[in-house]
């Protein structure tokens, strides 16, 4: 693993600053293009911050960057404005944010769409992924674009839809909110002692993804958390969900480095996972592209 500048950094990779605009506003965001990025075709990975936290503190504690040097795919990281909701969180409760080519999901769907026009990206290969409510978010986008996206990280977050103004998300996040899920492979993750975002949320997103358990294991990190994964089939039978619940972990990002804000360090490794079961599930391309 090569050595880590500032904001998670590699020092090999370019951390590069930009901005996107379209009819639903203004965002900047952050792109890595890691050292070994030659201009072939490489997997995207679009991550979306919680509440309070910027791109920088997301690369940081999530380590995508450091994943994204070692395995040679981009990461871009939308920033949310204090001017769109005061403490920075995505506004994934909003009906305006919610759907297709609307508000904040037509944003991050063009952000991606930009990076896809200026790199060489595989179209097979676009994925999403965000904690608290940029995981709420990222559900959002998922399920607004099943033909952009190729499959979907969940950590901390909640169900497409759970809820549709300010008092409905928060009584979601207390008591958790059934919702939809993308017709995508998903990943949750999620604390089973997060009293910020209900784990029950986690539970919900799975449930709404229709898929079948096929087995359920109990596992530990060597001198840290134990954590239950349970693997899921699709309605075709083949395996595409997963979900990990964290032994004694509160509303943090398993297995992040302590170089950014929410992160669990003792628990399983979520940016490692995430892109380990996005490689897994690469898109089919039935149709025009985002079309």
């Amino acid at each position: 693993m090569r050595g880590t500048g500032s904001a998670g950094t590699p020092v090999s990779g370019r951390f590069l600053d930009l901005t996107f605009g379209n009819a639903g506003g203004q965002r900047a965001y952050r792109l890595y293009v890691p050292g070994g990025y030659r201009g072939r075709p490489v997997p995207l990975v679009v991550m979306l911050h919680g509440c309070t936290q910027s791109p920088e503190d997301f690369a940081a504690g999530t380590g995508m960057n450091d994943v994204a040097e070692a395995e040679t795919f981009l990461v871009a990281y939308p920033a949310q404005t204090a001017a769109a909701n005061q403490a920075r969180c995505w506004n994934w409760f909003s009906p305006a944010d919610q759907g297709r080519d609307r508000g904040e999901t037509g944003l991050i769907a063009g952000i991606t769409r930009a990076v896809m026009a200026a790199y060489a990206v595989d179209p097979r290969r676009v994925y999403v992924a965000g904690l608290s409510a940029g995981g709420a978010a990222a559900a959002n986008v998922a399920a607004a674009y099943p033909d952009l996206y190729a499959a979907v990280g969940v950590h901390s977050g909640l169900c497409a839809g759970a809820a549709r103004d300010l008092p409905g998300a928060l009584a979601a996040m207390r008591d958790g909110a059934a919702g939809a899920a993308a017709p995508l492979p998903t990943i949750v993750f999620h604390g089973d002692r997060d009293t910020t975002v209900n784990p029950r949320n986690g539970d919900a997103l799975v449930a709404a993804t229709g898929g079948r358990l096929i087995r359920r294991e109990e596992c530990a990190v060597p001198g840290g958390r134990a954590f239950e994964r349970s693997l899921y089939a699709d309605a075709s039978g083949r395996p595409a969900i997963e979900h990990w619940l964290v032994r004694g972990s509160g509303h943090a990002w398993s297995g992040g480095s302590p170089a950014g804000s929410y992160t669990d360090p003792a628990g399983p490794d979520a940016g490692r996972e995430m892109w380990r079961f996005f490689k897994e599930h690469p898109r089919r391309i039935t149709g025009p592209l985002g079309a």
